[in-house]
């Protein structure tokens, strides 16, 4: 899936949720997270996050601030929150996909998903990155008539891309 990614001829966007811009300083993810961004750097991505993000930004330490700042510098690249997510998320919620809970993770799925960005990065493989929810999140998009989402760790978009044809 990956590679049938990058083989178009746009830059994919991808939607980064805060652990993915925090594991730039962690121990067990900012080898690849870093990764992430050198790759973004070179043009193979385009990141955009959200107002969910920035929102929980405000507990981050300093230095994931900056990194927030400095990536997002656009407008474009914070997408809003809109009654149409808003309403996706209560989806999730309601199909269970989440517990009521974790509102902004469903909220970070619908952000992506209504906006038209169809990879979601996290490190959260607790409530999305794993089968059993992109699954969840997936069957609520069909019903609700958007398309489907992938949810994926840096490790899988970085190695994905490492990948030779057989």
């Amino acid at each position: 899936m990956v590679n049938e990614i990058m083989q178009t001829h746009r830059v994919p966007s991808l939607y980064l949720d805060t652990s993915v811009i925090g594991g730039y300083f962690d121990e067990e993810f900012k080898d690849a997270t870093r990764e992430l961004w050198r790759q973004m750097q070179k043009g193979l991505y385009r990141f955009v996050t959200s107002v969910v993000v920035d929102q929980e930004m405000v507990k981050a330490p300093e230095r994931v601030q900056k990194l927030m700042a400095s990536t997002f510098r656009e407008k474009e690249s914070y997408l809003p929150l809109t009654e149409d997510v808003i309403d996706l998320a209560q989806a999730y919620l309601d199909h269970k996909v989440v517990s009521s809970g974790y509102v902004d993770d469903a909220r970070h799925v619908a952000m992506a998903v209504v906006h038209g960005i169809y990879i979601v990065v996290s490190w959260n493989f607790k409530h999305l990155v794993n089968l059993r929810r992109e699954t969840g999140f997936n069957s609520v998009n069909v019903l609700q008539g958007y398309p489907q989402v992938r949810i994926l760790s840096p490790l899988e978009l970085i190695y994905g891309l490492q990948e030779k044809e057989i």
